[in-house]
């Protein structure tokens, strides 16, 4: 969950959009914290015994942000928007990966219990969640971000409302909206 907006850390990530390679170095400790926070709540749906853990999933995430993406940041929020979906690529392609191993296995998708936090989530789901999350996208973009940053990245509805540049009253109702539609989605399948 990012915190309070850094002059330092948005001074850094325009300094790295503009692509000053220096940046990335000095950018990684002020923001690392919040970016665990991030990969924290995204294993915390996962498995217990998930081969990944919290601290690779940032690492991961950041090399993949500053590498590819530095010349798209616009701002601290943007980067964390971009935080959350790198994460979330990670954990699906690491559920894919492990998944072709396992051919055959068919669990049933908990929709009530995963769209609400609790239970732990099986490769499979995780696949099931981002084809959801894709197919809302090309719905409406605005909502799949919102569970993307509600959901995967923990933040609270304040602070993703805010990262997306919505009223608190507009992140409620799209996020109803989308919640409702996921279970909808999820549910048929399983």
């Amino acid at each position: 969950m990012p915190s309070e907006p850094s002059s330092e850390a948005t001074r850094l990530l325009l300094d790295l959009s503009a692509g000053d390679d220096q940046a990335a170095e000095a950018l990684f400790p002020l923001i690392y914290e919040d970016l665990k926070g991030i990969a924290t709540a995204y294993l915390r749906k996962e498995r217990s015994n998930h081969t990944l853990q919290a601290t690779a999933l940032v690492h991961e995430a950041y090399l993949r942000l500053v590498n590819v993406k530095a010349d798209t940041i616009e701002g601290r929020a943007h980067f964390f928007r971009l935080a959350a979906r790198a994460m979330r690529r990670l954990l699906v392609d690491h559920a894919r990966s492990k998944s072709t191993k396992k051919r055959g296995e068919n669990p049933v998708f908990q929709t009530q219990s995963s769209l609400t936090g609790v239970g732990q989530w099986r490769e499979q789901e995780i696949m099931e969640l981002d084809d959801a999350l894709t197919t809302l996208s090309d719905l409406d973009e605005r909502k799949a971000r919102l569970v993307e940053l509600r959901f995967f990245g923990g933040l609270t509805m304040e602070e993703a409302s805010s990262a997306l540049g919505i009223s608190l009253s507009t992140g409620e109702r799209d996020w109803a909206f989308a919640k409702a539609w996921l279970v909808r989605q999820l549910g048929t399948r399983g």
